[in-house]
């Protein structure tokens, strides 16, 4: 058992590998990333990138698998008030074999719990090739040796981080007012706000994106939960993004079913995000609303054809409580001269 005394500064140490297979990318993009440069390998030729890939929400999806199996599900863990940031790096292909690097950044001890401590890393995802796809730094709390804190015993690890969704998931419900057109860069307007629609979280849907992604007890088990941080079954932070993304897809289509006739604006990949926070859990049964606001755009210098567009995104549950918030940002692009 990890506790929070146990990590020392500066050090780094490697993971286990997970194989990700086409299937593997498919399973999970038509859930929650369902463009076509992830769901569609014919499609995804004529793509931004040119072949199928994974989702960036993915390739966190599986970090965070692989640090579970290497050491988080044998610590006094408490979960992550967020993340720093995330820079996606280069492509996770079908066939690609990752495995992760952490390394411990910074310590310090809670000043609100004595019973606690934060522990900054960064970690990366490395391929088969040893480049890497992913970097990310965030904050996870720990337990103090003697507070009594430590992940109950169980098959945590049972499952394959392949996702299978429930027999019923949950349907992403448009917003009530109407959607504008999908618009080319030059047209985006920088403060415009809008829905992306909304959805609710099962205790099913919880449960399955846990077994294959963030296999946490607090996750998966309502016994388990109650005697955690959380008190009851709670999503994970990774759901909650997953989410996100699939509200935007939706959104998406929306746009483009208003574009009209013509050739509309095609969206590329994302680099990364920013001051991802998970500011309130989500629980089964809450309904979490989605929106985004354009912050900034600036054309891109390597891709001339092509801009980026910076956007501020939030959930809200129904009680009015922000549960989430990052910053990210995405290629979009532009008027054909």
């Amino acid at each position: 058992m990890l506790y929070f005394e146990d990590f020392i500064l500066g050090e780094t140490v490697e993971t286990g590998s997970i194989a990700v297979s086409q299937d593997d990318i498919i399973a999970f993009a038509s859930r929650f990333d369902a463009q076509d440069f992830h769901v569609d390998p014919e499609a995804a030729k004529a793509s931004f990138v040119g072949t199928l890939i994974a989702s960036g929400w993915h390739s966190c999806a599986l970090l965070m698998r692989l640090i579970a199996e290497d050491f988080l599900l044998e610590s006094a863990g408490m979960g992550a008030p967020g993340v720093e940031e995330v820079k996606w790096q280069r492509p996770v292909l079908p066939g690609d074999v990752l495995h992760a690097r952490r390394t411990v950044t910074e310590i310090r001890p809670s000043r609100s719990r004595p019973d606690m401590g934060l522990v900054r890393f960064r970690f990366e995802l490395l391929n088969q090739r040893g480049e890497p796809v992913l970097e990310q730094a965030n904050w996870i709390m720990f337990g103090r040796r003697g507070s009594g804190a430590g992940q109950p015993a169980g098959d945590w690890l049972g499952h394959p981080p392949l996702y299978v969704p429930p027999a019923s998931p949950s349907a992403v419900e448009p917003p009530e007012s109407p959607t504008e057109a999908a618009r080319f860069f030059d047209d985006i307007e920088v403060g415009s706000s809008f829905e992306l629609g909304s959805s609710t979280f099962t205790a099913d849907e919880i449960v399955a994106f846990a077994r294959s992604f963030d296999p946490q007890p607090f996750h998966l088990d309502d016994e388990a939960a109650r005697s955690s941080l959380f008190g009851r079954l709670a999503a994970s932070g990774w759901h909650t993004a997953a989410v996100w993304m699939a509200t935007m897809v939706t959104h998406r289509r929306r746009e483009l079913a208003a574009f009209g006739p013509g050739a509309a604006p095609r969206l590329g990949p994302s680099p990364g995000f920013k001051n991802l926070k998970w500011s309130k859990p989500v629980f089964a049964g809450d309904r979490i609303t989605y929106r985004s606001t354009v912050t900034d755009k600036r054309a891109s210098a390597s891709r001339p054809q092509w801009g980026l567009f910076f956007h501020h995104n939030t959930g809200v549950n129904q009680n009015g409580e922000e549960v989430f918030s990052f910053d990210g940002c995405v290629f979009v692009e532009r008027k054909p001269a």
